[in-house]
């Protein structure tokens, strides 16, 4: 057997493993490259190795950096199964062609405005695209074992978000796991990551793998920042990723507004796509912390917006409002027209709720710049940029090596690091090496890696 590493090395993004035996070959995951250009013009190269003609891919979880490049391998002809949780099939059929559609309109825009190097920019891959490509999804239960040619595999849930997993394959007597995303043992909305089985190989995320999470209240972090902004007068921006912290963002504010603790100001989900996911949690609550009833309060409260002219309409909002909307780290999305509107007035603060890749915009505004571009034109930065810490819903490295020890993974387990920044990779490294007896290595773009039988 060999592993492919086609993405989600010294990166966080872009996410790919290219598995192959004799006879079989399949993709565990298949992200978008995001952030820095230089990563993002990966999307365009082509298809590495001929991975649309695999005879099957199996996705870790929904998030676009692991399964939003699943639609250009349906444009390039790919019509194999596509095997993830229930869950994140059904996100998925949120996510692929409300990308598809961003893409065409971003294109269309940097057409319109002769914004792009070339006479007529072109998507990705079209809204319609990526509806077709969820088609293709053959759902599978966590712990249901399910086999492609000579390579048996099962999901184990791993927190994070809704329909996370680890896949673990089996192959002529070897055993190797994909962590994926791994969630966190006191997460607000999901329930913790289960321990592993025994593997011969384990590719790690690594995501905060130079980092502890700081032991904050965040409930009182956010009724701080909400408070302070209320008596400013002005709003609260809150760039959102639609799966996971859109519904945790929702429930913590109105909670917060039950209990008395911040004024019960407008609140405002600005996102058709993230209001859809709200409503997958609540049919798929028993995978998560909270019940139906908690779900419902705050669909309740929370007004939704779906259409263009409501999201217009929330610029005339007077006084203290929350405007919730993606994307999370402002690379797109209806939040870069609220930002436009409010993003050089003192009165307004941007609240990130989550991880920063290198590049992006909420990454840059994180790192104080003065001015920020947006749809191509410059925007002085006067609006107080606040981060909530406590949110991520990455283990840390401690959290990650606990959960290794629970695992019970025998010592020799090969570890190889994916899905972190260098630094990240290289610390958590130098952890698992100094505090375990794990084999660990980290991978390079575009390796290989060969298991013996």
């Amino acid at each position: 057997m060999r592993i492919v590493f086609l993405g989600g090395t010294e990166t966080v993004t872009g996410s790919k493993y290219l598995v192959e035996t004799e006879s079989t070959r399949i993709l565990i995951d298949c992200g978008l490259f995001q952030g820095y250009k230089w990563l993002r013009r990966r999307n365009w190269q082509p298809l590495p190795l001929g991975i649309d003609k695999v005879d099957a891919v199996v996705l870790t979880h929904a998030h676009l950096d692991h399964s939003g490049f699943l639609p250009v391998l349906y444009k390039h002809g790919y019509r194999g199964p596509v095997y993830a949780h229930d869950a994140t099939a059904d996100l998925c059929k949120v996510l692929w062609p409300d990308s598809g559609k961003i893409q065409e309109e971003d294109a269309k825009f940097l057409g319109r405005h002769g914004l792009s190097k070339h006479e007529a920019p072109e998507p990705l891959y079209t809204a319609e695209q990526g509806e077709k490509a969820t088609k293709l999804f053959r759902p599978v239960e966590f712990r249901q074992q399910f086999q492609v040619g000579d390579i048996k595999l099962e999901l184990h849930p791993v927190g994070h978000i809704l329909g996370a997993a680890a896949v673990i394959l089996s192959s002529n007597g070897k055993r190797v796991g994909f962590s994926g995303d791994v969630g966190r043992s006191n997460d607000l909305l999901m329930k913790p990551p289960a321990p592993l089985p025994p593997v011969d190989v384990l590719l790690l995320e690594s995501t905060y793998g130079d980092r502890r999470h700081q032991e904050t209240d965040v409930r009182e972090e956010l009724a701080e920042v909400i408070n302070e902004a209320a008596k400013n007068g002005g709003p609260v921006l809150i760039p959102s990723f639609a799966v996971g912290r859109a519904q945790l963002m929702q429930h913590l504010i109105v909670s917060l507004m039950d209990e008395g603790k911040i004024p019960k100001i407008p609140v405002f989900l600005d996102s058709p796509m993230a209001i859809k996911v709200s409503h997958i949690y609540r049919t798929h609550h028993q995978y998560h912390r909270l019940t139906a009833e908690q779900c419902e309060r705050a669909e309740n409260v929370v007004e939704y917006t779906h259409s263009v002219d409501e999201s217009k309409a929330i610029a005339g909002q007077n006084g203290p409002h929350i405007i919730i909307a993606g994307s999370g780290m402002a690379t797109g999305g209806r939040i870069l027209h609220h930002f436009k509107h409010w993003l050089a007035d003192h009165r307004a603060t941007v609240l990130f709720s989550g991880y920063q890749a290198g590049g992006t915009r909420g990454d840059k505004m994180m790192q104080g710049v003065e001015n920020i571009k947006v749809h191509g034109d410059w925007i002085p930065v006067r609006a107080n940029i606040r981060n909530l810490d406590g949110l991520s819903g990455h283990a840390d490295y401690q959290e990650l090596t606990q959960w290794l020890h629970d695992s019970k993974l025998p010592a020799g387990t090969e570890i190889h690091l994916v899905h972190g920044e260098p630094n990240a990779l290289e610390c958590f490294r130098d952890h698992l090496l100094a505090t375990t007896k794990f084999s660990v290595d980290v991978p390079d773009y575009m390796s290989i890696l060969t298991i013996n039988d």
